[in-house]
C-alpha cells in the first residue's frame, strides 16, 4: 500500500508540474563581477546567436577583449546584428560560423580565429548546448545522438582544436557552460543530465591533465534562466513527440502531452549573471580560478556535491603519482 501511495504521489507531482516549479529559484540579487579590463585577451565563444553566448560576447567585447562569436546556420539575422553592433560601438568582435556538431567547421572556424588573432586563442568558452525533454524511454537514438554531439562531443572537439595553440604559448583557459543538472537530476529531462554529467566529468579530467601546461579549466553551473533555450528545447521536444512510437509513449501520457510545451517565462533571473561570471573567471589570475562555479540566485543544490567530490578526489589521489595534478586543481 505504501508503494502504491508513493507512486500515485509522484505521478501527481509530475502531472501538475510541481517538480519544475520547485526547481525554479526565486529572483534575488544578480551575480556581480569585479570590473575588468580584458584588453589583449582573445576569447572564442560558441553558441552566440542568443542567450548566455550572445550576452557574453557583447560584455567581453565592451571590456576590451577580442571576441570571436560563433554560431551555426549562417548566414542569419543574429550574425548581422552582432556585426552591426561591433561597427557601431567599435568593438573588436568577429562573427564566425561554427556548428559544434560538424568537425570540419570547428577546424576551419578555430583556424580562422587564430589567423585573425595572429596568435593562439587565450580563452575558449564552450557555451553551445541543447535540451530535449522527455522520459528516457521515449528519447530515441536520433535525439540522444544530437544531444551528445552538441553537449559533449562538440566541447571535446572545440578543446582539441584550441589546445595545441594554448600549449605552444604556455597557457590558456577553457570555460565550460554546464548546468545544475550536471550534478543533480530531475525526472523527465531526457538525456540532458546525462550529457551535462559527461561534460562535467570530461572537464574535470581535462583540468587535471592541463595543470602542467598552465591551462585552467572552469565549469559554470547555471540554474534556470529565461533564455531562448526554452524555445529551442520545445522545437526539439515537439519533433521527438511527433515521431515517438506509442509502445514507448504509452507509459507516460501526462509527461508526453507536455513535450514541446515548456514555458520558461516564469523565470526572472537575469541571464547576465552567467556573462558576468564568465568575465570574472577570465579576469582572475591564472592558477586561482575555481574548477566549478555555481551561478544562480537562490538554492544551488550542487554545492554540497561539488564539495564532497573535491574532498574525495584529494583524499583518494592527492598523495598518489598524480597527486600534484589533483591538488593543483582543488587546493587553490
Amino acid at each position: 500500500m505504501t508503494r502504491l501511495n508513493r507512486r500515485s504521489l509522484l505521478a501527481g507531482i509530475a502531472a501538475t508540474g510541481a517538480l519544475s516549479a520547485a526547481s525554479t529559484a526565486q529572483a534575488q540579487a544578480p551575480y556581480t563581477a569585479k570590473p575588468a579590463n580584458l584588453a589583449g585577451t582573445s576569447v572564442l565563444i560558441t553558441g552566440c546567436s542568443s542567450g548566455f553566448g550572445r550576452l557574453a560576447a557583447e560584455l567581453l567585447a565592451r571590456q576590451g577583449a577580442r571576441v570571436f562569436a560563433t554560431m551555426r546556420g549562417m548566414p542569419r539575422a543574429e550574425a548581422d546584428e552582432l556585426r552591426a553592433l561591433a561597427r557601431t560601438e567599435k568593438l573588436d568582435l568577429h562573427v564566425i560560423a561554427i556548428d559544434v556538431t560538424m568537425p570540419e567547421q570547428i577546424a576551419a572556424g578555430v583556424a580562422g580565429a587564430e589567423r585573425i588573432n595572429g596568435a593562439p586563442i587565450d580563452v575558449l568558452v564552450n557555451n553551445a548546448g541543447i535540451g530535449i525533454t522527455s522520459p528516457v524511454e521515449v528519447q530515441d537514438l536520433a535525439a540522444t545522438r544530437l544531444m551528445f554531439e552538441t553537449n559533449v562531443f562538440g566541447p571535446h572537439l572545440m578543446a582539441r582544436a584550441v589546445l595545441p595553440g594554448m600549449r605552444r604559448k604556455g597557457g590558456g583557459q577553457i570555460i565550460q557552460i554546464s548546468s545544475q543538472l550536471g550534478r543533480v537530476i530531475t525526472p523527465y529531462s531526457g538525456h540532458y543530465s546525462a550529457t551535462k554529467f559527461a561534460l562535467e566529468a570530461m572537464s574535470e579530467q581535462l583540468a587535471y591533465e592541463l595543470v602542467p601546461h598552465q591551462i585552467d579549466v572552469s565549469i559554470i553551473e547555471p540554474g534556470g534562466y529565461p533564455t531562448k533555450v526554452w524555445v529551442n528545447r520545445n522545437t526539439y521536444s515537439g519533433a521527438l513527440k511527433a515521431r515517438a512510437e506509442a509502445i514507448h509513449t504509452a507509459g507516460y501520457p501526462q509527461q508526453v502531452a507536455r513535450m514541446g510545451m515548456e514555458d520558461g517565462s516564469g523565470r526572472s533571473n537575469d541571464p547576465m549573471d552567467v556573462a558576468r561570471a564568465i568575465a570574472d573567471l577570465i579576469a582572475m589570475p591564472p592558477g586561482t580560478r575555481p574548477l566549478r562555479l555555481p551561478v544562480a540566485p537562490g538554492n544551488k543544490p550542487q554545492e554540497p556535491i561539488n564539495a564532497v567530490t573535491a574532498q574525495v578526489q584529494v583524499a583518494w589521489l592527492g598523495n598518489s603519482g598524480v597527486g600534484p595534478l589533483i591538488r593543483g586543481v582543488h587546493q587553490r
